[in-house]
């Protein structure tokens, strides 16, 4: 064969390796749905925040796919993050086999249910009866990925503490071993974002026991990442995703130290820096509940 044959023929097998490994075409990416920020300068970027360069959306998912595990975290009541949740799921699912999904949203008391509808040949229609689904988690956000995750082979699990053992850490609070998850920095962090959340009419008392309540969880959601088949992905709060504050710090409490990507959904506008995720995507805002006012009127 002709050396030039021979170089065009070794050429096209090459371009033809790249396009395999890199996965078959990604589906557009949803339309905004948020009523803010649609004239924002960040509005679609995604960062790599280690470096502050800009990435496209299948630059992302090629390094997400990469990762034993996904760490995602959402504003949960921005339509908008949950699209590209299950945008992000389906092009990872492309571009290599799905080990698990992981839901903040769901406790181990669901998960007997989740298993059985997952044997069963077509879904009810009333899913949210059927998984025992608890309302403080809107369904029209999260029933588009939960019923896309029921139907493909990989488990779907729960990642929260049931509502008895939430009890149980306020009639007795526990204390939480690890050298990464216990600093002083992220305690009082995590205290400042509790009382903030919390419109500064929590008493005092009852500090220490919410505060062990948010790190029980992200303790929680940490082993059973570890527990989960790989690749695994979480969807979570934004602070449960943190690596300055959350799951990355009990993993690595827990032993793991390599394997994590985490990525911030976030609205324009936003501060997210190297320290809390990996990669930031700015996304359209919602209207800001005026939460504490409501809170103050009813006290």
């Amino acid at each position: 064969m002709p050396r030039t044959l021979l170089f065009g023929t070794l050429l096209l097998l090459a371009l033809g390796l790249s396009a395999c490994l890199s996965g078959a075409t990604l589906a557009p990416l949803p339309q905004w749905q948020g009523p803010q920020g649609r004239e924002h300068a960040e509005l679609g970027q995604i960062r790599e925040l280690s470096t502050g360069r800009l990435l496209t959306p299948e630059q992302l998912v090629r390094r997400l796919a990469a990762a034993p595990r996904v760490l995602v975290g959402e504003q949960h009541d921005n339509p908008d993050h949950h699209a590209l949740q299950l945008w992000l799921l389906r092009a990872l699912e492309q571009q290599r086999p799905q080990g698990s999904l992981l839901l903040e949203m769901l406790e181990p008391a669901q998960q007997a249910r989740v298993d059985a509808l997952k044997q069963q040949p077509t879904l009810p229609v009333d899913l949210v009866s059927a998984l025992h689904w608890q309302s403080g988690w809107d369904w029209a956000l999260y029933g588009p990925i939960v019923r896309h995750a029921l139907g493909q082979p990989y488990p779907l699990l729960a990642a929260n503490l049931d509502r008895a053992e939430v009890r149980d850490i306020y009639r007795q609070v526990p204390k939480l071993e690890g050298q990464h998850a216990t600093t002083a920095r992220v305690t009082q962090a995590l205290l400042d974002q509790v009382r903030e959340g919390h419109c500064g009419l929590l008493p005092e008392s009852q500090m220490p026991a919410m505060l062990a309540v948010q790190q029980q969880r992200d303790r929680r959601i940490a082993q059973r990442l570890m527990q989960a088949p790989t690749p695994a992905l979480l969807l979570a709060g934004a602070y449960h995703v943190r690596n300055d504050l959350g799951v990355p710090l009990h993993l690595l409490d827990l032993g793991v130290e390599q394997g994590t990507s985490v990525l911030m959904l976030a609205q324009v506008g936003e501060k997210v820096d190297a320290g809390m995720a990996d990669y930031v995507w700015f996304t359209a805002g919602v209207a800001e509940q005026d939460y504490c006012a409501s809170l103050r009127k009813g006290r």
